[in-house]
């Protein structure tokens, strides 16, 4: 055995004996500097800031005076304590050079010192690299494991790409070493490095390739982590890589079956550090790839089946196993079992798990609804968990799992936690509850009630456009007019102390319809005289404001009165801006039942509602003009909103975009382009569009398409679900959903697009506009395609991060054919 495979011992020779015997001279002649736990100690012992930088710097003072000595004994004791002065966040740059001195040394003492003074010293100045690079060229061909080790760890941790280059090619040899310390730094140097240059990732195939046949644990989970960030960033290497997948199956297999193993068990499991590794590249290695994921099928049902569950390792690996089946071409039972591991971690008693499944939840409720809904259950309890963390993410995935079939259960619970939550959630919430309500109410009835207890329950957290879509729907729903007013009139009669919306909504609403309260039916002319002699009170009032209306509202009884019967008629119901189905007269579910679950007081209704109308839009950009466009497009955005716009807002709508082609003299403009935005828009449209059914029941879908993905950059992802309408076959319904997979929050989310002008496009107000992370907002679209012409579509996002504001647009044009044909 070598014996400097245990460490650094220089032979004894005669300059060795000399080096010691000048060094005992030296400690004689200099006095003996402070060492590092008693400047410790006097550190910690200053009682102010004052004394502390009094210690400090007469201490540095006395470092800088040894550093004028060419051979000093102290010099590492004397680094050490500066690197400790530098972590408190003192100066230290004085000792650079100093510790390449030690770097040269050939103690290992002093070159330990040394490299780490190094590491958290040198800055990006190009003479000090010069002379590091040398002596870590030196180092690496050093006959002790250890300086190598040194040397390497170095070069990872400050490598500049001039130094990468420099030196690629010894990390490349050292790599293939046969000690096995050395080959496992220096793939992390190799990882390093290839972080900082990735042109020379190519450098490190070969030699990458045959760390998958380590025996060395170490080895093998360097060689796992290197494979991961090459692929990570890099196709061919990623397509290099794909045969090594029966490989990685072994090892995790051998490693599921191993029996006890003292050197790598963690709490009854095998090396879970290599296992959860292994699990990510397979992950990366079977994304979109069906041979490579039905090649690890197998061994994911065996992870999952067989780990266990009762400690917090365990439960790691299966996170991981979910994670790469949701991710994978995987078969549809393997989901079903991912999505159960989650329903189970939701009963963990640890909340960092239960918080996870959730946000995992999140993720996959769009990929395998189904298997997520038979947890609902589970997730509503969460939203009674005192972490507020976990009570925002189950909100979330609740109203992720609202449906035509469960909305008057979900909407039941939902409006019990609005009624008992933190401010801080009522807003979100109320605006989601709203909007769940309007795709998904069976009745007006129900959807009426629901929105009077969300004005009820949020008081004012409610958004200002549920007061205005709420007016919209009550004056639509003439049959309801009684009902409504006589519940609005009982809600003031209540606690009505901060619920402002609720009290805009309730003067509006028993203002026109009043009359229903008294008599149930029209004011008659019996009542005028009884209605005058209370006016005419008010025309001798002490207050200026009452006495100048009841005299004015008095004329209509003696001077005007003529006119009193056509000021006095009933407002008509708004117009909502809709076409009236011929072979229906109703719409939304326009029936009167009540709602078995929430009973009589448990109900409301927002329906379709009237678009705001601006003049003079024929100047828009004509925004798919092209070869295959079919004309000009018809860009539109959700329908409830009604608020004031400019037509230069307009022609920003979708800016870049080709301008159509001029009208030629003598012949009449072509219509007004339709354009909205996410609410932000409102202009006039040149027809009307069929509202009736947008969002109908599921017995109206009979073809549930591919779910594609429209654009994805930047950490936000944003994917279409599609479905035809049985009663419609030229009708797709699309989901819009976007994700935000940063880590940052996402504010001012804005969704446009633009379709061709044979096509019509509706689209409903969307869930939020803000995205926290791995948050969801998503938002309805109804396409109608009489032609039968292939779909495309022009999007625009824009949204806010970290301060900055982001703008982009993006073409989709792989809409499957059965969306159209």
């Amino acid at each position: 055995m070598n014996p400097s495979d245990h460490g650094f011992n220089p032979a004894f020779n005669m300059a060795t004996i000399k080096q010691v015997i000048n060094e005992a001279v030296e400690r004689v002649r200099m006095p003996t500097p402070m060492r590092l736990r008693d400047l410790i100690r006097q550190i910690r012992a200053a009682r102010t800031a004052a004394e502390e930088r009094a210690v400090i710097n007469k201490e540095c003072a006395y470092i800088r005076s040894t550093f004028r000595e060419e051979d000093s004994v102290w010099r590492c004791r004397n680094i050490a304590k500066l690197l400790y002065i530098h972590m408190l966040g003192y100066p230290a740059h004085f000792g650079q050079l100093e510790c390449l001195k030690l770097i040269a040394s050939p103690r290992f003492t002093d070159k330990r010192i040394g490299y780490l003074g190094a590491m958290l010293l040198l800055d990006e100045r190009q003479d000090v690299h010069l002379l590091i690079t040398n002596c870590l060229k030196n180092d690496l061909n050093s006959s002790t494991q250890f300086v190598v080790g040194l040397a390497l760890c170095t070069l990872g941790a400050i490598a500049s790409p001039e130094m990468s280059r420099d030196l690629a090619s010894e990390v490349e040899r050292l790599m293939k070493s046969p000690n096995a310390y050395i080959r496992k730094k220096a793939a992390l140097c190799a990882f390093r490095i290839i972080r900082k240059v990735p042109e020379l990732m190519e450098i490190f195939l070969p030699a990458t390739r045959s760390l998958l046949s380590e025996k060395n644990h170490g080895v093998l989970i360097t060689g796992v982590t290197l494979i991961t960030e090459m692929c990570e960033n890099s196709p061919d290497t990623l397509l290099h890589f794909k045969k090594i997948v029966p490989n990685l199956v072994r090892i995790l297999k051998n490693l599921i079956l191993a029996g006890y193993s003292p050197e790598h068990d963690v709490s009854g499991v095998s090396d879970p550090f290599l296992q959860v590794k292994i699990l990510r590249l397979l992950r990366i290695l079977g994304r979109n790839d069906p041979d490579a994921s039905e090649a690890m099928n197998d061994i994911l049902a065996q992870v999952a089946t067989n780990t266990e569950t009762s400690k917090n390792v365990g439960n790691t690996i299966l996170y991981e196993t979910v994670l790469s089946i949701m991710d994978i071409k995987s078969e549809s039972g393997l989901r079903v079992l991912a999505v159960n591991i989650l329903g189970r971690f939701l009963l963990n008693n640890d909340k960092n798990i239960r918080y996870v499944a959730l946000n995992t939840l999140l993720k996959t409720v769009y990929i395998d609804t189904s298997a997520v809904q038979r947890h609902r259950s589970t997730i509503l309890e969460c939203l009674k968990d005192p972490d507020v963390s976990i009570r925002r993410r189950a909100l979330e995935l609740s109203f992720a799992l609202v449906n035509t079939n469960n909305i008057r259960t979900m909407m039941k619970e939902l409006l019990v936690f609005l009624e008992k939550a933190d401010p801080e959630f009522k807003a979100q919430c109320s605006s989601s509850i709203v909007n769940s309500a309007e795709r998904f109410a069976p009745n007006k009835r129900w959807h009426l009630d629901t929105l009077l207890r969300v004005l009820v329950a949020a008081g004012n957290y409610v958004r200002d456009d549920v007061v205005s879509c709420t007016i919209q729907l009550i004056s639509e729903s003439t049959s309801q007019h009684g009902y409504i007013a006589e519940q609005l009139w009982r809600a003031l009669e209540k606690d009505t102390l901060d619920r402002q919306p609720l009290i805009q909504v309730a003067t509006w609403c028993i203002g026109e319809f009043g009359d229903l309260l008294l008599y149930g039916a029209p004011v008659s002319e019996d009542s005028s005289v009884r209605i005058r002699q209370i006016i005419d009170l008010f025309g001798s009032h002490l207050h200026i404001e009452l006495q100048q209306r009841g005299v004015e509202f008095s004329q209509l009884f003696r001077k005007y009165e003529h006119l009193r019967p056509a000021l006095l008629e009933r407002m008509p119901p708004m117009e909502s801006g809709r076409q009236t189905n011929g072979t229906s007269g109703l719409t939304n579910g326009e029936t009167e039942d009540v709602d078995p679950i929430m009973g009589e007081e448990g109900n409301l209704l927002v329906g379709e509602r009237k678009l705001g109308e601006t003049p003079d839009s024929s100047a828009l950009l004509d925004l798919l003009e092209g070869p295959d466009a079919g004309g000009k497009p018809d860009v539109r955005p959700p329908e409830p909103i009604k608020q004031p716009t400019t037509n230069m807002d307009l022609l920003d709508l979708l800016g870049g975009l080709d301008l159509g082609s001029p009208t030629p003299d003598g012949q009449n403009p072509p219509p007004p382009l339709p354009v909205q935005n996410n609410g932000l828009f409102n202009i006039n449209q040149s027809s009307n569009f069929l509202v009736d059914g947008l969002l109908g029941s599921p017995s109206e879908v009979t073809n549930t398409l591919p779910r594609i993905t429209a654009y994805e950059k930047n950490g936000l992802k944003i994917t279409f679900s599609l479905e035809r309408q049985q009663d419609n076959s030229s009708t797709t319904i699309i989901t819009m959903s976007a994700v935000n997979d940063s880590l940052g929050p996402i504010s001012e989310f804005l969704f446009q697009a633009a379709v061709p002008k044979t096509f019509q496009l509706q689209m409903l107000s969307p869930s939020g506009t803000v995205l926290s992370p791995a948050g969801l907002v998503t938002q309805v679209l109804k396409i109608t395609n009489p032609n039968k012409a292939p779909l495309r579509m022009r999007i625009r996002v824009s949204y806010s991060v970290d301060g900055l504001t982001v703008q982009d647009q993006a073409e989709v044009n792989n809409f499957p054919a059965e969306s159209w044909q």
